[in-house]
């Protein structure tokens, strides 16, 4: 299901509606667990039991944690069992392409066959949500869950459960203990977000997408324009998608009384790439910083050991995002990018602040080449029509989408005063249900009538 697609509408509808209805706490985390995996299984239901799985093993290896002798031993059986079966359905079949390349590049004939196996929707979201928890157990930061229910409510809670947030226990796990109120749940704060998710998802990204994709089929037919036109649309793109989701993620758990924290912070006006970080997938970001960075000693030692540490964790990040060398190059870029701005900054020097942004969003552009390209040779030619100005294509679509692109770019930085979303704050309750309304039908109207999955669930 689709948080943008009128079937998810009747879904949540009767979700919140159960919900709120039920007086006991515990009935309401038992009816929004079945919600969950009935969530999940309209997806595929054969994958309910590797969900169901990968919770029981958390929570069975967190509460032997504490006090076994054994303690590492079983942290690793958690490691081993969640990330082997990540490594299974997502990189197995790019394992065994890339070592038969690699042979045959030496010279050798190889040949295998490769599983193709379906890559369950989710799987690298919630795989590393029942990490950091088994983490923070063996770290004793926190004590093992002892209700099974509730750390099943915690892995599948379907608003954040395919695309995200990846949410941590030490966030999630306190709001279980006690029934939420509908008092204390910012209902017009929810309502606006996910008006705001939707258009970013339903009316910019689901549109520009029709830009996007003719480039990326065949860069080589496109001029240098074209190349520009397509490289930011697609920037656009992507930013409204996995944006759009987590601002209706959000906004769903909020309306069932649950808090999620912000996944973006207007990323596209980060000074630098470090700002940028801080600002795009933040609960990635920090999942990787707190659980990869500093384990392999962060900052701590040598210069070189720390710019050493701060590469493999992006690039280990861009492999997160895809079983591909392109998404590996895409993670080097943006690591490349940190170390030269840790020197840069270790050597007391400053961009002013325009000139930072403006590079900045270059150099995010160049790497979105990758991530998007659907063969290594593509995205060379995408390069050099990007960086070089060199294109053997003659295709574009002229000036007019730049101009729609300033236009959005115009209703960003206005989304970033929180202006908008302030003043219907202070409309009283008619006249917040009047605009509210008059804005979501004029969404729809607005809507690409083919309901486009979120780019993340690949993921």
């Amino acid at each position: 299901m689709i948080f943008s697609e009128l079937r998810f509408f009747a879904f949540f509808a009767l979700a919140f509606g159960v919900h709120w209805a039920l007086r006991s706490n515990d009935a309401r985390k038992r009816w929004l667990l079945v919600c969950s995996y009935f969530f999940y299984g309209a997806w595929d239901w054969r994958f309910l039991g590797l969900i169901a799985g990968s919770t029981l093993l958390d929570y069975v290896v967190a509460l032997r944690l504490p006090h076994s002798p054994q303690r590492r031993a079983w942290l690793m059986v958690s490691l081993v069992g969640n990330l082997g079966s990540l490594a299974l359905f997502k990189y197995l079949d790019f394992f065994i392409e890339s070592g038969v390349a690699f042979s045959r590049w030496l010279g050798f004939e190889a040949s295998a066959s490769t599983l193709g196996l379906i890559l369950p929707v989710g799987i690298s979201f919630y795989t590393f949500q029942t990490l950091s928890y088994t983490i923070d157990v063996y770290r004793r930061e926190l004590a093992p869950v002892k209700r099974l229910d509730d750390f099943a409510l915690f892995v599948s809670f379907f608003p954040q459960l395919v695309a995200g947030p990846i949410v941590r226990a030490v966030d999630f796990l306190p709001q279980l203990d006690s029934a939420r109120l509908w008092r204390n749940v910012k209902v017009r704060a929810c309502l606006t977000l996910f008006l705001v998710g939707f258009v970013k998802k339903a009316c910019v990204s689901d549109n520009v997408v029709q830009l996007v994709d003719p480039y990326f089929a065949d860069p080589a037919l496109h001029s240098a324009l074209g190349a520009w036109t397509a490289t930011l649309f697609y920037a656009v793109q992507i930013y409204c998608d996995f944006s759009g989701y987590s601002d209706m993620a959000i906004a769903v758990a909020g309306l069932l009384g649950y808090e999620l924290r912000v996944n973006f912070d207007f990323p596209y006006f980060a000074a630098s790439i470090r700002d940028f970080w801080r600002r795009w997938h933040i609960s990635l970001s920090s999942w990787l910083r707190d659980y990869l960075y500093i384990p392999l000693g962060g900052s701590r030692g040598s210069q070189w050991r720390a710019r050493r540490n701060l590469m493999l964790t992006m690039l280990l990040g861009g492999l997160w995002h895809g079983a591909g060398w392109n998404f590996v190059i895409w993670g080097g870029l943006h690591g490349l990018a940190l170390v030269v701005h840790r020197l840069w900054e270790d050597a007391g020097k400053r961009l002013p602040a325009a000139l930072g942004m403006a590079l900045t969003f270059w150099w995010v552009c160049l790497a979105w080449i990758f991530f998007r390209a659907t063969t290594l040779e593509s995205a060379w030619t995408s390069v050099r029509s990007f960086v070089a100005f060199e294109s053997p294509g003659e295709q574009s679509w002229g000036l007019a989408p730049l101009a729609t692109f300033a236009a959005l770019a115009a209703a960003h930085a206005l989304g970033a005063t929180r202006a908008v979303g302030r003043w219907l704050e202070q409309r009283s309750l008619h006249a917040y249900a009047t605009l509210y309304g008059a804005a979501f039908a004029l969404a729809f109207a607005f809507s690409n009538g083919a309901v486009q999955p979120f780019i993340y669930f690949q993921f």
